[in-house]
């Protein structure tokens, strides 16, 4: 199953992440090239491992909606449910994002946006990675990096526990979850409604999601639940907002 799909334009918002390139938050396509395949490819065999790489991807909060989602694409489709590393990157993110510094007084809204806002462009947009790059990439490696089978189903057998952080703004829902770029706006404009329940949503997320990544040692092994590998879902959502990922044709959803 290859997936060419467009992801819809959402409602614009101010947001502290805005100074970035627009190619970061504005994705138009999911359907990933071959030279962003095959550097994904290359990316998923340990560079994420690489003190330089996970240095950008914090100051970055990961990746921009749409090399999120191709990541995630690409992972599953050569690793299966096998997914160490998105685990590995979003127990790091995740738990900075929980260790955010919440202390009371006139700045406190301040502080808190300084430490989640984005201060560097996606990795792969900043290598001018994008679905016009041309390269060359096996045949075999392209076909299988482009089925979305995998990654959808992980999605689908999960989805009761991950959609209710989706982020109301990126559904354009009721919802007053929020991504942290969204909640960043909120708080950017004085907008405190939600924002206990959003920190208690991102330190559950934190929680799961390490358990989620503990579960790949020995010692762990076998003890991730569905809420566990759900969260994996919610972190991609938050750290880089649910556009691209809530386009995605799902199966086995329960």
């Amino acid at each position: 199953m290859s997936l060419t799909v467009p992801v819809p334009h959402w409602q614009a918002h101010h947001e502290p992440d805005a100074c970035l390139p627009s190619s970061c938050s504005q994705p138009t396509e999911l359907r990933l090239s071959g030279r962003e395949i095959n550097f994904l490819w290359w990316f998923i065999q340990g560079s994420i491992m690489d003190a330089e790489v996970r240095r950008a991807l914090r100051r970055a909060w990961g990746f921009c909606p749409r090399h999120m989602a191709g990541w995630l694409l690409v992972e599953a489709a050569f690793r299966g449910h096998y997914l160490h590393g998105p685990a590995v990157l979003f127990d790091d993110l995740m738990g900075r994002a929980a260790s955010a510094n919440v202390d009371v007084g006139p700045m406190a809204r301040r502080r808190l946006v300084h430490q989640l806002r984005a201060y560097q462009p996606c990795y792969l947009c900043g290598m001018g990675l994008s679905s016009s790059s041309h390269g060359y990439v096996p045949e075999s490696r392209l076909e299988q990096g482009r089925n979305c089978q995998p990654w959808c189903d992980f999605m689908g057998e999960t989805y009761a526990y991950w959609q209710p952080h989706v982020c109301g703004i990126c559904a354009g829902s009721s919802a007053i979850a929020r991504c942290r770029q969204h909640l960043c706006a909120d708080l950017s404009k004085a907008n405190v409604t939600g924002f206990t329940a959003n920190r208690q949503l991102i330190q559950e997320i934190a929680r799961h999601v390490h358990c989620y990544n503990q579960s790949f040692s020995w010692e762990h092994r076998g003890n991730d639940r569905v809420e566990d590998r759900a969260a994996l879902v919610s972190a991609a959502g938050w750290c880089s907002g649910w556009q691209a990922l809530l386009v995605l044709p799902l199966q086995g959803r329960k």
